[in-house]
């Protein structure tokens, strides 16, 4: 158990007159207990309680595994396939002290698991996603110097992914090269998009079949997990050649991210970080293509706080780990983003990816 994100949690829930925090498997669990497991679709969470306590729910058939991945003896209590989870769970959480009470679950907590669980034990589950963010909102020095090895281990596969991609291969195809150039590192793919053509203009495309033609953009969006942390970073690239429409919006959102990097410092409003990217790409004429936030915290998890967008209230404190990236998307036509992550460092904003905002056509 990290006993740093423990006792943190532990602070939060007293702050916050909540008596449990329930954290199913995910990259939330791996970086508080030191590992994962696989989520099926049985009941099973970490329990903290916020008077320093800690025990497990699971099915017995994960119950070995559980054990030796907390690697302290923690109390595991087990539910077989023949009984009702949620009655079982219920006595658990009784013997705790935990009926009626309030406890904060994460972010893959399942409704189907937590309903009958509810209903049969009268605790009011509350939303504590952002409670396990902010404990880790403020990178250590260990922290930040493996996410400055993941970036540069995403840097590193760019120059070859460039020779890699011509016209006849599919977005999928492309994916495939990245998960070998990190697997050649050591490294597992994170995170991945490969959208070409029209689907450059898709900010979150989950597709893969697409031929890469040529005169097409391609928006390679990617990252890798380090110790625990990850990175992620995104280049626009283009095939064949190149229109001036492209050349003028590629060269509207290079600026931007510089204008949002630039307005990266310590105590720095956050929505006036989102604004200096997005009034420069309002300026030029394309406001109403940019049409996501500017950007997202990053460390134990790829998407976490803060983020970078007009709503967020706070100000930016040195330690904080998020991604710049504007985009402008034309439906139907194409999109160009570049995505770098940045530390706020002493100094201002400190980019961890050098690979260049030059445009790159192959």
């Amino acid at each position: 158990m990290n006993e740093r994100f423990k006792e943190r949690l532990v602070r939060l829930m007293r702050e916050k007159q909540v008596d449990a925090m329930m954290i199913a498997p995910s990259e939330e669990l791996r970086f508080l207990a030191g590992f994962n497991v696989y989520q099926d679709e049985r009941f099973q969470a970490l329990f903290l309680t916020a008077k320093g306590g800690a025990f497990y729910i699971c099915n017995i058939l994960s119950r070995d595994e559980v054990a030796e991945g907390m690697g302290e003896p923690i109390p595991v209590h087990t539910w077989t396939d023949s009984e009702d989870f949620a009655a079982v769970a219920g006595d658990v959480l009784e013997e705790y002290g935990l009926l009626e009470g309030t406890v904060g679950v994460n972010s893959t907590v399942r409704a189907f698991n937590l309903i009958p669980v509810a209903e049969r034990t009268g605790i009011r589950f509350v939303n504590g996603k952002e409670w396990l963010e902010e404990i880790r909102i403020i990178k250590t020095p260990e922290e930040l110097e493996n996410l400055r090895i993941a970036a540069r281990i995403a840097d590193d596969i760019f120059p070859e992914l460039l020779e890699f991609i011509r016209p006849g291969l599919r977005e999928i195809d492309i994916r495939a090269e990245m998960e070998r150039l990190f697997a050649a590192r050591g490294v597992k793919l994170a995170g991945d998009i490969v959208a070409s053509g029209p689907n450059s203009a898709l900010p979150h495309y989950f597709g893969n079949q697409r031929v890469i033609e040529e005169q097409d953009v391609i928006v390679l969006d990617y990252g890798c997990s380090y110790e625990g942390m990850f990175s992620d970073v995104t280049r626009t690239v283009f095939v064949g050649g190149v229109t001036e429409e492209q050349r003028k919006v590629y060269e509207i959102v290079r600026r931007a991210n510089r204008a949002a990097r630039e307005a990266v410092r310590e105590g720095a409003f956050i929505p006036d970080v989102d604004a200096a990217a997005r009034d420069l790409i309002t300026a030029e004429g394309y406001g109403e293509f940019f049409t996501t936030r500017l950007g997202h915290g990053i460390g134990y998890i790829t998407h976490e706080q803060p983020e970078i967008k007009a709503t967020n209230r706070r100000r930016l404190e040195r330690g904080m780990a998020f991604s710049v990236e504007p985009g402008i998307y034309m439906a139907g036509k194409f999109g160009v983003r570049i995505e770098d992550v940045v530390v706020m460092g002493e100094k201002g904003a400190e980019r961890l990816n050098r690979t260049g905002h030059e445009m790159v056509v192959l």
